[in-house]
């Protein structure tokens, strides 16, 4: 918070605001009562910030049902409007596009998938991130003015204003201003972040990182990409390339994906998902090229995880993408980690699966919302300025 005096009024407004919001968020039609112990605040203080959140359509007076009934005149309840506004997760992805809506709770109310083509345009692809929202909000209800903010997961190194700086996974992403271009079509803001940053923050919300603050999120693809939080922060790097453990080959480690997971002795191509997809479907089958190619994968994965391992000394590794669909991943994992780390993590599977990065977005956008409404401490997914 910094340092807080009492000679601002309008400050110590805005703290009891956040205060007396964040408690009626929390809890179910309370009371001016509940809320004045709740708070520890005086009930002039508590009854006047509840007049002005009604007047800002975050708060309503609740209706009888939705409070208990009292013998005599009932006390006034009140509840927090989580339909006051919507939010938005998204992930633009190789192949789809998938959308959450939540209200300013961040609850989910509804969700949708679009396909893609893997070689689709820069336009193309958000064309299909504009319908994809666009029938989401139309089956449920949700007019588009009511959006206050979209949290965004993308491929690729992306900077603070929303820029992928590099993408080496969607056809002309590098340099997409796409923060800029989303905002144009929304109009509200858009918050834009890193794939994997954007799974291990939904981890640490819903899934497998629950428990802890120190945590890496695995993202096994073509090119691994992994997501940390510190002390229950995402950590991104000065620039935003850290966990980047895809180009970790290119310190002295020749061998090229396209090699990694050849069949033939000849680099592997197109070097897509659908034919890594074939290796790996080839191996369950017994292919003895295929067997040794997925080998050479997961020992690639390991070191590249065990290398930011001893680097982060997080608490637990969550694996997520490709990774969480091959059979054993967890032991030979795990007794890599142990060879070469001095203190090995906890290793789990992700529990979001395909939901992951959508979920960490929608995050993203509460967190936004919680700073705005709130405003008294850092968000999880806070930028530095």
């Amino acid at each position: 918070m910094g340092q807080l005096t009492g000679g601002d009024p309008s400050l110590l407004r805005r703290i009891n605001s956040a205060v007396v919001l964040r408690a009626l968020r929390a809890a179910e039609a309370p009371t001016l009562t509940d809320l004045t112990r709740v708070t520890g605040l005086s009930r002039p203080t508590v009854e006047g910030v509840v007049e002005g959140l009604i007047g800002t359509g975050l708060v309503v007076e609740a209706g009888a049902e939705e409070g208990a009934r009292r013998q005599g005149r009932p006390a006034r309840r009140f509840r927090f409007r989580a339909e006051a506004g919507h939010l938005l997760g998204v992930e633009i992805g190789s192949h789809r596009i998938a959308v959450l809506l939540s209200g300013l709770d961040g609850r989910v109310i509804g969700a949708g998938t679009k396909e893609v083509a893997e070689t689709a345009s820069a336009d193309e692809r958000l064309e299909k991130v504009r319908t994809a929202v666009a029938d989401l909000l139309r089956k449920a209800g949700v007019p588009r003015d009511s959006l206050r903010v979209v949290g965004v997961g993308s491929p690729g190194i992306v900077e603070a204003d929303g820029t992928v700086r590099l993408c080496t996974a969607l056809p002309g992403w590098t340099g997409l201003p796409l923060g800029e271009r989303l905002r144009r079509s929304f109009r509200c803001p858009v918050q834009v972040e890193n794939d994997a940053n954007a799974a291990a923050v939904a981890e640490h919300w819903k899934g497998a990182a629950r428990d802890t603050d120190d945590m890496v999120f695995v993202m096994a693809g073509l090119s691994p990409g992994a997501g940390s939080l510190i002390g229950g922060r995402l950590h991104r790097g000065f620039g935003g390339a850290a966990g980047e453990i895809g180009a970790l080959h290119l310190l002295g480690r020749e061998v090229t994906p396209e090699r990694l997971l050849s069949t033939t002795g000849e680099p592997l191509h197109p070097l897509d998902e659908p034919a890594v997809t074939e290796v790996f479907a080839m191996a369950k089958r017994g292919d003895s090229g295929a067997v040794a190619a997925v080998e050479r994968f997961l020992q690639r994965l390991v070191h590249d995880v065990a290398a930011l391992v001893l680097a982060m000394d997080p608490e637990l590794v969550v694996v997520g993408g490709w990774a969480a669909g091959l059979d054993g991943i967890l032991e030979p994992l795990r007794r890599e980690l142990e060879r070469y780390c001095l203190r090995p993590p906890r290793v789990a599977l992700s529990l979001l699966g395909e939901a992951a990065v959508a979920t960490g977005a929608l995050r993203l956008a509460l967190d936004h919302v919680e700073e705005e409404l709130f405003a008294v401490e850092k968000t999880v997914t806070a930028r530095r300025r």
